[in-house]
């Protein structure tokens, strides 16, 4: 072949138009290019997709086991950690009775400290439950006002006291503190807009109560509080060696005019056996009777008496 024809490019015909080979040629391997790329960049698309499902996929299903295992740990109940021996904590030995205590002994216990648990609402509410008498020491306050206040005032046998700005007082005998303070606030509501009225009991005498017996201060006391049997033998100065602690005995009189009698063990109750829990009311009577050895000294006391009579008679029909 000439190295002509090689020199030239001999021209196609592509349509109408007419078109050199290198041209052609050219213009094809641009397309070609360009279709690569765009093939490309579609196969890393699909890749890229694969990939994150992939990646979506495997975040389900870790997801999907924390929920599982989560929920295995919510129904299997935990055990506790080990606790080293010499931080356990073993029973407290000193709060068990005694292992040579009687059960009987235990029941009594118990029942003694329900019975002081009930009374002992009762005692502290002694003062606002108190029934003024005569020869009482009431204050009265009125809050913001000292004019209409007054302290010490000692009831008198009538039962009227004298305050300021109330004609003729007020009647107290029988009523409690409470009640006296409501009367006063109501007679005060002439002069004083809302008044704050409190009346306080400072000295309780017309409750009494006796101690009679083998004790060495028998006779009527004061009740200024509540009090118990045996704070009632110490205000009498306590039992003589003549007298029965175990034999101890409160006269109550009942609503139906009745008396009736109460056993207080106080030999018990100094022993620590039983709780002191029975508390006076006004016009109580303790009593005390003579033990064993008052009886001696009552036979010891005729002794004289009988000698004297045996060597008068000469010792007939003794």
């Amino acid at each position: 072949m000439p190295s002509s024809c090689l020199k030239r490019s001999r021209p196609y015909y592509l349509g109408a138009e007419l078109i050199e080979a290198p041209r052609f040629f050219g213009g094809t391997m641009k397309l070609a290019s360009k279709a690569l790329a765009l093939t490309l960049i579609a196969a890393s698309g699909c890749t890229s997709s694969g990939v994150l499902a992939q990646t979506q996929t495997t975040d389900q299903k870790t997801r999907q086991r924390q929920v599982t295992t989560s929920d295995q740990d919510k129904k299997t109940p935990k055990s506790a950690p080990a606790v080293p021996g010499a931080d356990r904590l073993e029973p407290d030995e000193t709060s068990r009775p005694p292992a040579d205590v009687p059960d009987e002994t235990q029941a009594n216990r118990q029942e003694q400290m329900s019975e002081a648990a009930a009374v002992e609402p009762y005692y502290n509410n002694f003062f606002s439950t108190y029934r003024l008498g005569p020869e009482d020491v009431i204050s009265v306050n009125v809050f913001g006002q000292d004019r209409y206040s007054r302290s010490g005032i000692v009831i008198p046998p009538s039962g009227r006291v004298s305050l300021a700005l109330i004609p003729g007082g007020i009647f107290v005998n029988g009523k409690t503190v409470d009640q006296v303070a409501n009367i006063i606030a109501k007679k005060y509501e002439e002069y004083i807009i809302d008044p704050q009225v409190s009346v306080s009991l400072d000295k309780a005498a017309s409750y009494r109560y006796s101690v009679i017996g083998d004790v060495a201060q028998p006779g009527i006391k004061l009740m200024q509080h509540r009090m118990t049997v045996t704070e009632a033998l110490a205000e009498a100065g306590g039992v003589l060696a003549t007298g029965s602690k175990s034999g101890v005995v409160v006269l109550r009189r009942q609503n139906n005019g009745m008396l009736a009698q109460i056993p207080v063990n106080v030999s018990k109750i100094y022993k620590g056996q039983l709780a002191d829990s029975t508390y006076l009311v006004p016009g109580d009577q303790v009593i005390v009777p003579g033990n064993k050895l008052k009886t001696l000294y009552k036979i010891m006391s005729f002794t004289p008496i009988l000698t004297f009579a045996r060597i008068f008679t000469g010792g007939v029909g003794f």
